[in-house]
């Protein structure tokens, strides 16, 4: 399987969503149970793994995350700060 990468990057949510979960309070154990009562199959080391950008997220994953911390897909995605010059 072809590896993706995006300027060295598995995925472009990893500091927004430990931000964003963190201010929620939740932990990252906390979150993937909410994820897997949402038949993500998701555990706290593959949230470890998102966090420190050595993980892909597919859509599903992302749209139930937002679902999880009641954020929309461009609070984690934050656009305005990526530079794509």
């Amino acid at each position: 399987m072809k590896k993706i990468h995006y300027y060295n990057n598995k995925n472009i949510i990893s500091e927004n969503l430990k931000t964003l979960r963190e201010e929620k309070g939740l932990s990252q154990s906390n979150l993937a149970a909410k994820l897997q009562t949402m038949n993500v199959n998701i555990d706290q080391q593959m949230i470890s793994k998102i966090e420190k950008n050595n993980r892909q997220v597919t859509d599903y994953e992302l749209a139930c995350i937002c679902k999880c911390l009641s954020v929309t897909p461009n609070d984690l995605l934050n656009f305005e700060e990526m530079d794509f010059d």
